[in-house]
């Protein structure tokens, strides 16, 4: 399975909070501080709806 590296570039403050909660399920803990998770359906999904919020590489 592919892994991706996923970084927050942008705050999340103003966001609404169902995209607060989805940051928090990703593992993601603050600012430019990146994660690296396995690709799964469920975690493209949700990084699809963070698109403007982060930033996505391929491992």
């Amino acid at each position: 399975m592919k892994k991706l590296k996923v970084t927050q570039i942008k705050s999340g403050i103003k966001q609404p909070e169902r995209q607060k909660r989805t940051l928090k399920a990703l593992g993601i803990k603050g600012m430019n501080r990146p994660i690296e998770v396995v690709a799964t359906p469920q975690i493209e999904g949700m990084i699809a709806k963070l698109n403007h919020l982060v930033k996505v590489e391929e491992i």
